[in-house]
């Protein structure tokens, strides 16, 4: 960035309250991406003089989602651990030395008053170039076991935000505020009719719709079942909307061609319109989606991914199912089971407003919000202390 663009985007307004400057850092997935950007938003609506700069990784989707959402974002050259291929790590300290000079440059252009870190290995250099340089550090953490990243970064942090209780043993205590997980504002006050939302898609509004996503890269374990009983489902007289993820896209859609039941996308960028036309889905256990789907609530058939951290997944389902809130099928049975118990499920109406019911009773709308005043209270207070002192 600039060093003069961003001058000239602080000093637009004369009020020197509403020059505060936040930085938001992290991304990799929609699970952090789009709590990030309900964050900033909350923030812009508190205070809507606040500059607000993200910082992610370079040819990840922040790089793209966060300038449609309207906010400026800087790339850092950095890369995640492989685990697959560890040829692929040589280069990864001298990357991370990179980001490092880079978040400097950043923070020196820019002068945060205060950086939030959503997740992602983005979000590493970032919050500790802030601790280092005394600037106040905020961390949401949105999963039930944290990352080794941010429970580091978490001993030193102003706040730390989580989705739920039991975080203690991740960080202290006297630091944690419980917020639930931030949810787009385009669901959490969903407007359009599911008549409107299935015609969008092109599909029938008098038929059963199935709403299939298993995030940005996509589910092979849901993608394969689904793709191999495509006549199945539509003897069954269900319509999909089915987000395949990036992995393999082509061949799914291939797969799909000729079926008039079924609308095959790589990506679903407006997620609030699929949750409209849907009566039921089928979605990983993450806990952004879990979140999503507890606000739309809607009947939930949930497929963990087994090599989560700490099986985290199986641990938000496990939430919902031990509440009758969702039902869930372990991702080595999907093969064998997410079909015959979708159909199952379609058919059973009464289980289906049960479902609806429970899910509901877990909804958060507000974190986005609490998030907000909490990182804005928490940097007046400071700024009152600092006067007192001076």
């Amino acid at each position: 960035m600039q060093e003069n663009d961003q001058r000239s985007m602080v000093n637009s307004t004369g009020d020197p309250e509403a020059e505060l400057r936040i930085i938001i850092a992290g991304g990799g997935t929609g699970g952090h991406i789009f709590p990030a950007i309900a964050i900033a938003n909350a923030l812009k609506k508190q205070r809507p003089g606040i500059t607000i700069l993200f910082v992610g990784a370079k040819g990840k989707m922040e790089m793209e989602k966060v300038p449609l959402a309207g906010y400026p974002i800087e790339g850092l050259d950095i890369a995640g651990f492989n685990r697959s291929s560890l040829i692929k790590n040589i280069s990864l300290p001298f990357k991370l030395l990179k980001s490092f000079w880079q978040v400097r440059q950043i923070f020196k252009a820019f002068k945060p008053h205060a950086v939030i870190g959503v997740g992602g290995y983005s979000s590493f250099p970032v919050l500790k170039q802030a601790q280092f340089k005394g600037v106040p550090t905020f961390i949401h953490e949105s999963n039930s076991f944290a990352g080794k990243s941010n429970i580091m970064l978490g001993r030193l942090a102003t706040r730390v935000f989580v989705a739920s209780d039991g975080m203690e043993k991740f960080f202290p205590a006297a630091r944690l505020t419980i917020t639930g997980n931030p949810v787009r504002k385009s669901i959490t006050e969903l407007s359009v009719s599911r008549h409107d939302a299935i015609q969008s898609f092109g599909l029938d509004t008098n038929k059963t719709t199935v709403l299939i996503v298993g995030g940005s890269l996509g589910a092979k374990s849901i993608n394969d079942a689904i793709g191999s009983s495509l006549r199945q489902l539509a003897d069954a007289d269900l319509q999909l909307m089915w987000q395949t993820g990036k992995t393999n896209a082509e061949v799914y859609r291939t797969m799909s061609t000729g079926y008039h039941n079924v609308y095959t996308s790589e990506f679903i960028t407006g997620m609030e319109t699929a949750y409209a036309a849907a009566d039921l889905v089928i979605s990983r256990a993450g806990a952004m989606a879990v979140a999503e789907l507890c606000v739309v609530s809607k009947p939930v058939i949930f497929v963990p991914y087994p090599f989560a951290a700490e099986d985290h997944q199986t641990v938000n389902a496990k939430h919902l199912a031990d509440r009758n809130a969702a039902l869930v099928i372990a991702d080595k049975e999907v093969k064998e089971k997410l079909v015959p118990q979708l159909i199952a499920l379609a058919k059973n109406k009464v289980l289906q407003q049960e479902l609806k019911e429970n899910i509901a009773r877990l909804a958060i709308t507000n974190a986005d919000e609490v998030v907000a005043t909490q990182v804005l209270s928490n940097l007046a207070a400071n700024t009152t202390k600092e006067r007192n002192s001076n």
